[in-house]
């Protein structure tokens, strides 16, 4: 054990006595926060959602939609955003990524569906109250209300998670998987709107 720490050592000795590098060095990803961040604040949001401190946002007289997503921003800055999202039966986001955002997300009740691109074929999860989970930069993926939720629950209860972006969402690609098992854009949009179009 003893013969590794010195070889680290002299490895970052010899690391430090090279000339600095005489251009700038991109950061790695296009923010400070990390999967773990975005998720530390889905969850926080998810039990604000459920505390009732953004009830002044929900649909009014606590009426959700029951033909389209529904969707309204709990946080924004410079750094991320924040969504609330509602979930109607079968209405999917599409296959699409999220540009160069992170993103995260947190069922808060009924269960979600998703289909993502592994490279080779679509493989599908479901998500149900409490799950949680966070996308890199390059995840392709469709979301829509879990067949089974919405069976169980009826149109009028609401599948809702909370997303996480950061950066803030500008951009999406749409992508269809072709007749050779691979993905084809399709197109890219400008957008501000969590998950797709609402």
């Amino acid at each position: 054990m003893r013969s590794s720490v010195l070889s680290l050592s002299s490895a970052r000795d010899s690391l430090s006595a090279r000339p600095p590098v005489d251009r700038a060095v991109a950061p790695a990803l296009p923010t400070r926060l990390r999967p773990a961040d975005l998720l530390r604040l889905t969850d926080e949001g998810a039990e604000d959602v459920l505390a009732g401190r953004y009830d002044h946002l929900l649909p009014a007289g606590g009426v959700w939609p029951a033909e389209e997503r529904w969707a309204t921003r709990l946080l924004s800055d410079d750094e991320v955003d924040v969504w609330l999202i509602s979930w109607t039966p079968g209405k999917s986001t599409e296959l699409h990524d999220h540009a160069g955002s992170l993103g995260a997300l947190t069922v808060l009740s009924g269960a979600l569906s998703e289909f993502r691109w592994n490279g080779t074929e679509l493989r599908r999860r479901t998500l149900t109250a409490g799950d949680q989970a966070s996308f890199p930069i390059g995840w392709v993926h469709d979301v829509m209300r879990a067949p089974a939720a919405a069976e169980s629950a009826g149109p009028l209860d609401p599948t809702l998670s909370v997303h996480a972006y950061s950066p803030p969402l500008t951009a999406m690609s749409y992508y269809e998987v072709t007749g050779h098992g691979t993905l084809r854009r399709t197109r890219t949009v400008l957008t501000d709107q969590p998950e797709g179009d609402m």
